[in-house]
């Protein structure tokens, strides 16, 4: 720190000379008119000169002003206290004046300065020793230099910011804001770290010795909070420079909002990429409570899902789809559909509690419609469709940072042409089994699904041991089925009573737990509940249904709970030291099993 310096800030520093050295000349034309226009010297070395040369701009040679020849194949041009001393000098500081003048130095006020392209050189593979060559010294020393005197000189390091430079320029008749100087040397700063972090990488990779992997966070937006209240504070941070791969179109997204709609937008992505179907889902602390493709509803399901003699578009019968599996924990969702939400989807969404949705696109009307929910606070993303999350992900828990390749694995029929049961799988069962999967790699572990019809009925998840969430996912399915008993469709419900209501009370109703007082406020006469001879009469028609598991089943009571409620396929990786029992059990039950080889578990 230079304690004598006199820091008086420069509201607009005035450019009069420029040292400019870029590898990536696009845009030089732009910036060479205004250097002519602002009567600015230019500096400059190698082809830069040439090229500014060439668009009619008078260029002083670097080596002019060091008196200094380029050595050592180009390794040396710019590094001379001639030319740093330039950069560097304090100009508010008299003593700092006196010695450039005594020092015949004229200082720089301005570096336009890209680097060469080190991380592209690494990716076209060639060799290392051409890949150290591209190692930039002078002008990262350059950039630095200009960026700690943002007081006094303005650095530009991305052919992206010529156009806030020209226009600052001809605002404040060739000079540049302190504003400017100071967000261009804060960007100034951050390539250089990128360049830096890329650097030591690569020589990380080429040695022995800890790999190293620098990761930078951009917060781009705040959040009001974490997980929970008291987590303060919170945002939505951008990785290495990467954008986004959604935008808030409406509302203000909350912490687990994020993570149910990235997660929920990578499974419907996925179910659409797999089937060539349109693909929805309805999340709920990050687990879907539903999924669906868009197959065609029988006229009992409409009945069921309230949407009977609606005219529905296929992206409609998707969402109505994955928002009935499992209606009760649907509430407060947050939901996904793969492709553009149409009018007809928007109308449904309008009556359901609904968090948000993330989807391809919105129609114009659609929009409009999702934009008034919630007093218009209904949180609206549009998910980017080409966007590139890269290979690695990392977790950071506990101080530690855990690494890992992204789960990309791909979901196809050809997953399941490993069967180990007597029993085969039916063409018709693969898009079931394609559902469940998909479902399954982006549920809380451990996880099973159950679908049906292209629709996921009964997601287990998040249990500590396998057949848990084969119960869950085997009840929430017998759950989903008992909603089409004649006694449940015909319950007469007063006029007051809402949609909401009418979900938890048919769950209860079936469930055997409506209290008297319940059932006078919510029944227009009393109603017989549903015995157990009829539950299980009723039950026992569900069958020809698909399970897939995220993990091997390790014993054969998995097996045997899902015959219970109609599994008629299953999928699991298979690699249990009990796998010869489990084949048994489904080959005593009559069941077909696929072993794919891929354990999807999701944390």
């Amino acid at each position: 720190w230079h304690q004598n310096s006199t820091r008086t800030r420069m509201a607009v520093v005035p450019v009069r000379r420029a040292l400019v050295s870029v590898y990536d000349k696009t845009g030089l034309d732009v910036l060479a008119a205004a250097f002519k226009e602002h009567s600015i010297t230019v500096l400059s070395t190698g082809g830069t000169a040439t090229a500014l040369r060439g668009l009619g701009v008078a260029v002083t040679d670097v080596s002019e002003v060091t008196k200094f020849p380029e050595m050592l194949s180009g390794r040396v041009k710019t590094l001379h206290p001639n030319i740093h001393a330039g950069l560097l000098a304090i100009r508010t500081d008299a003593e700092h004046m006196q010695q450039l003048a005594g020092l015949g130095i004229e200082g720089i006020d301005l570096v336009v300065s890209n680097l060469y392209p080190f991380e592209s050189t690494v990716a076209s593979g060639v060799s290392f020793e051409q890949c150290v060559e591209m190692i930039d010294i002078g002008g990262p020393t350059m950039v630095r230099a200009a960026a700690k005197n943002f007081e006094g000189v303005a650095v530009v390091t991305s052919p992206g910011q010529y156009a806030p430079l020209i226009a600052e320029l001809a605002v404040n008749n060739g000079g540049v804001s302190r504003k400017l100087r100071l967000d261009f040397a804060r960007d100034a700063f951050i390539s250089i770290a990128r360049y830096d972090a890329a650097i030591a990488k690569y020589l990380s990779t080429v040695n022995d010795g800890p790999s190293v992997e620098f990761r930078e966070y951009t917060a781009i937006r705040p959040l009001k909070y974490g997980v929970n209240p008291h987590q303060k504070p919170a945002s939505i941070c951008t990785v290495n420079g990467r954008p986004l791969p959604f935008t808030v179109v409406n509302g203000t997204p909350g912490f687990t909002n994020v993570l149910d709609a990235l997660n929920a937008w990578q499974l419907v992505a996925e179910l659409q990429a797999a089937t060539g179907m349109p693909a929805a889902a309805s999340f709920k602390h990050v687990s879907p409570a539903g999924a669906a493709v868009s197959v065609p509803l029988t006229p009992l399901l409409a009945e069921v899902y309230d949407v009977a003699g609606k005219n529905l578009s296929p992206m409609a019968v998707a969402y109505i789809r994955a928002r009935n599996a499992d209606p009760l924990s649907s509430y407060g969702d947050f939901a996904a559909v793969s492709g553009i939400v149409d009018v007809s989807t928007a109308e449904l969404i309008r009556r359901e509690v609904s968090d948000g949705i993330i989807a391809a696109g919105f129609e114009p009307e659609a929009l409009a419609i999702l934009k008034a929910k919630k007093d218009g606070k209904y949180l609206v993303l549009q998910a980017d469709p080409a966007a590139n999350p890269g290979a690695d992900e990392y977790k950071e828990v506990f101080g530690i940072a855990l690494g890992q390749r992204r789960n990309d694995a791909k979901i196809t029929k050809e997953l399941f042409a490993n069967v180990v049961t007597k029993a085969a799988i039916p063409d018709d069962a693969l898009l079931d089994l394609i559902v469940a999967t998909i479902t399954a790699k982006y549920t809380q572990s451990n996880s099973v699904c159950v679908a049906v019809g292209g629709q996921a009925v009964g997601v287990g998840a998040g249990q500590q041991n396998r057949v848990d969430c084969v119960k869950l996912a085997s009840r929430k399915a017998r759950l989903w089925h008992a909603r089409q008993h004649p006694k449940v469709l015909g319950l007469p419900f007063n006029a007051s009573v809402k949609r909401p209501e009418r979900v938890n009370a048919r769950v209860n109703f079936i469930n055997n737990e409506l209290t008297p007082t319940e059932n006078a406020a919510l029944f227009a006469q009393p109603v017989d509940a549903l015995s157990a001879a009829e539950q299980d009469e009723w039950a026992g028609q569900l069958s020809g249904l698909s399970l897939s598991s995220d993990a091997f089943f390790p014993f054969s009571d998995n097996v045997f709970q899902a015959q219970k409620h109609g599994v008629k396929y299953i999928v699991t990786p298979g690699g249990s030291v009990q796998d010869d029992d489990v084949i048994a059990a489904c080959n005593e039950f009559g069941l077909a099993m696929a072993f794919s080889g891929l354990r999807l578990f999701h944390h």
